[in-house]
């Protein structure tokens, strides 16, 4: 999913730090639909609200919710602002330098181009994108003209007064706006396969966090209750496990 690209320098930290204490916070970024969202009560939801209770449950760690802002999200991880990412950050290998992931809750997915015009030339055109994400950084090597945005819904409105040819982004973030758009708005061109799933991400000491994470996705696959929340946020055809 998106994925974001790295500036930053690990900070060592010792070894436990979550699991020393009482609760683990879980960091995201409540601007991504369906992945998270902030509801109408300004509480976090989505997909991976729904995902991070249950595998606190399973895991049996009491955790509570902590919003920021997409493009300082893994330093504030690093520095200790909360223990774990869950925002519907790509497992990639530049940022498994910096930080530690579990195995992935969603599986690889396709990013895709939307326009307001079928005929827009993605090569050479202007196209928009989330700052300091993949999307980002592969739409500056296609030779395209690349507008950066500090949010998602900030990428669609470029295309919609115009500052953009199309945009770039996450097909499961697109599709809905897509299919509300009422024919305003279209996929164009080839999906592109970016990254190897969503994960989890925690600073590398916290090596107990992540065990026992991993072992609550792996029951939550196994018992086929993750496939269950696939199919409830992302529709029947989604991809699952």
């Amino acid at each position: 999913m998106k994925t974001l690209i790295l500036s930053t320098a690990a900070v060592a930290l010792s070894a436990g730090m979550a699991l020393a204490q009482d609760t683990v916070r879980l960091g995201t970024e409540g601007a991504y639909p369906p992945f998270n969202i902030i509801d109408d009560n300004g509480e976090v939801g989505g997909f991976e609200r729904e995902v991070g209770d249950e595998l606190c449950a399973r895991a049996e760690l009491t955790c509570e919710w902590v919003t920021n802002d997409w493009d300082s999200i893994i330093p504030n991880l690093v520095s200790g602002n909360y223990d774990v990412i869950i925002a519907g950050m790509s497992i990639t290998d530049e940022r498994d330098e910096v930080i530690d992931f579990t195995q992935n809750y969603f599986p690889p997915a396709s990013s895709a181009y939307v326009a307001m015009d079928e005929g827009v030339d993605l090569e050479g055109g202007v196209v928009a994108a989330q700052t300091a994400t993949i999307q980002a950084n592969h739409v500056a090597e296609t030779g395209a003209t690349l507008v950066e945005f500090a949010t998602p819904d900030e990428t669609v409105a470029a295309v919609r007064n115009g500052e953009a040819d199309a945009v770039f982004a996450d097909k499961d973030y697109l599709k809905p706006i897509v299919e509300e758009s009422g024919g305003e708005l279209m996929f164009v061109g080839e999906d592109v396969q970016l990254g190897g799933g969503v994960g989890l991400g925690l600073r590398e000491s916290d090596t107990e966090l992540k065990e026992k994470l991993d072992a609550a996705i792996t029951s939550m696959k196994e018992d086929g209750s993750l496939n269950e929340l696939l199919k409830k946020w992302f529709g029947e055809d989604t991809t699952t496990y």
